[in-house]
């Protein structure tokens, strides 16, 4: 398993060096650049503000110096933040990020399973329909369409909650972005546990086991869970790249200062450093995820053996 994981992080470090370069070069090839206005600058003090920020050398150059730069942990300054450069605005918004990510990823795996575990020993009935119809209408409506939907009933007519801002250290903010990101993964899961969970309570070593007279709950939470969430642990690293798209959207919309929001805004702005360092994030969170999902497949079931 040790030779597994140092042989996979082996791997994930050159495709974060892929992503890196392609991103690179893919944003400083689209139109418009950092400094293009409405209003037309002067030519001198374009020239002026690319000799500062390094944009007037050659392309080949400039990468080579964010290479450089990113290998001691410095993304370059933000073109747009102008008193900020990209690593602070990272660590800034990061823990939001990944606060509000992780609380969405865990309720959503946590009920998910849970829902789904119920749906399957209530096959048929009308509480696994119910369940069913329920992650149909989950899986079918977006988290960017779903925030709003919230905000309107639980902040504008109830005033229960806020309908977007950000007060750190204030949970009351995270409530309506969290399960606006929550419930598109939650219904994907527990179908997927449901489905698996019917297919395994159907195998003949359950059938042993009934037959042999141990009560259900030991033949649920023993010999049946465990198989049952391979396949949900093969959905999470999609679950958790489907949470970070939303979360551009869905923190832009609340006004989170998370790195969704940075990326979204770096984007639009032609901040080239702002993207290029929310993008390494993204993809090394996921490459990460991917590396979990892998080692958790081998907890789950003894029987996986990775091929080194």
């Amino acid at each position: 398993m040790i030779r597994y994981f140092a042989s996979r992080l082996a791997w994930g470090l050159p495709t974060l060096f892929v992503i890196l370069t392609v991103t690179f070069f893919l944003i400083r090839i689209a139109p418009g650049g950092p400094f293009d206005e409405e209003q037309t600058l002067p030519a001198q003090i374009k020239r002026n503000l690319d000799a500062a920020y390094g944009l007037d050398q050659p392309l080949w150059v400039q990468y080579g110096r964010y290479l450089r730069g990113v290998a001691h942990g410095d993304f370059g300054p933000s073109f747009k933040y102008k008193d900020f450069t990209v690593t602070e605005l990272i660590s800034q918004g990061l823990p939001v990020s990944a606060t509000l990510g992780s609380l969405a990823m865990a309720l959503a795996l946590i009920i998910g399973v849970l829902i789904g575990i119920l749906a399957a020993l209530r096959h048929q009935r009308w509480g696994d329909q119910a369940v069913m119809a329920a992650a149909v209408i989950g899986i079918t409506v977006p988290s960017f369409v779903l925030l709003p939907f919230l905000a309107l009933i639980f902040g504008v007519y109830l005033r229960w909650l806020p309908v977007a801002g950000w007060e750190p250290g204030s949970a009351r903010h995270y409530v309506l972005p969290v399960i606006a990101l929550t419930l598109p993964p939650l219904a994907f899961i527990s179908r997927l546990t449901r489905a698996s969970m019917l297919e395994v309570l159907r195998s003949p070593y359950i059938r042993t086991a009934r037959a042999k007279g141990l009560p259900e709950r030991i033949i649920l939470w023993r010999h049946a869970l465990r198989p049952a969430l391979v396949p949900v642990a093969g959905f999470l690293a999609p679950a958790v790249a489907a949470i970070m798209t939303g979360s551009l959207v869905v923190e832009s919309i609340s006004g989170l200062p998370g790195i969704g929001r940075y990326l979204v805004q770096g984007a639009l702005n032609r901040d080239y450093t702002l993207v290029m360092g929310m993008v390494v994030v993204y993809s090394a969170l996921l490459i990460a995820m991917g590396l979990l999902v892998d080692l958790l497949y081998a907890w789950l079931d003894p029987r996986i053996r990775f091929q080194t």
